[in-house]
């Protein structure tokens, strides 16, 4: 009766650890928002410390690097590849936590009921597959009856899609990373000719060389506070994503196959670091 109990009480535990779609709770991504709040605020304080901040405001410097840059990117992309890359820029604070260990033990859970009760079964189980959308359609077809190999084609090709939409959007902004210190170098050639048209007037030297040095500074950082930890991050998020959808997208053709959970658990553990490996059915 005890071990009875016992068998139950992981069963349960496999339940509440596999069943719940914890692989898809949104949250804040701190590590990018104090990494950029945190750099320019070190920056604005170097200024402030030196007692200048004002000699670091310059409108003319920002246009040429801050417009340019999006002139320039844009001529290698469409408007409305820009538009949903500056959009995605956002995205990077706000994620969704799609851990693979996490999604590995959700499909085998799911592998493990539809092994006992059958692939109609799940639909008794959409609750917890709901809110993810890849997920959610992996298993639509093997509730339709789809053959597991048609499962496997049509997810990876859709997950492959995903990826590659992804790549695209990082893509963008690392261009912008590649324009931003070329445009402010140009900018500072544009204010090197401007002062030495003009030496004979002591006056405009000054404003001249501040915008020679400003448009360098202001494209340095966009590039390398900005764009480029940001093309980072998106490139980690779609490489994780990746995985997860794999899993997904592995483990819904294996029940559609109506293969043992277990064979699935053995492959899937493949896909994962040795650290993240999990152990469902011991």
């Amino acid at each position: 009766m005890a071990n009875a109990t016992t068998a139950q009480g992981r069963s349960n535990a496999r339940k509440d650890s596999s069943g719940r779609g914890k692989a898809g709770r949104t949250q804040l991504d701190y590590a990018t928002i104090l990494g950029v709040i945190g750099g320019f605020a070190l920056i604005v304080a170097a200024m402030v410390i030196g007692g200048t901040p004002g000699a670091f405001v310059d409108l003319r410097g920002f246009l040429i690097v801050v417009a340019g840059t999006l002139m320039v990117t844009t001529i290698s992309y469409s408007f409305r590849e820009m538009v949903r890359a500056l959009g995605i820029m956002g995205k990077a604070m706000v994620y969704q936590q799609r851990r693979p260990a996490d999604a590995a033990m959700h499909i085998l859970y799911l592998a493990d009921v539809a092994r006992k009760q059958g692939a109609l079964a799940l639909q008794n189980h959409e609750r917890s597959f709901r809110r993810e959308r890849f997920l959610a359609r992996a298993m639509r077809l093997v509730i339709d009856g789809s053959p597991g190999e048609e499962v496997e084609r049509v997810m990876m090709r859709e997950a492959q899609t995903t990826l590659s939409r992804h790549d695209r959007s990082a893509g963008i902004l690392r261009r912008a990373g590649e324009v931003a210190p070329a445009m402010g170098l140009i900018g500072t050639l544009i204010g090197l000719i401007q002062m030495l048209g003009r030496l004979e007037n002591p006056s405009t030297i000054g404003p001249a060389m501040a915008v020679a040095l400003l448009t360098t500074f202001y494209g340095a950082v966009l590039a390398h506070m900005l764009f480029l930890p940001i093309a980072n991050k998106l490139e980690r998020n779609a490489a994780n994503e990746a995985t997860v959808n794999q899993i997904y997208a592995q483990g819904a053709a294996s029940v559609a196959r109506q293969e043992n959970p277990r064979r699935l658990e053995t492959y899937l553990n493949t896909l994962l670091p040795p650290t993240e490996r999990v152990s469902y059915f011991d």
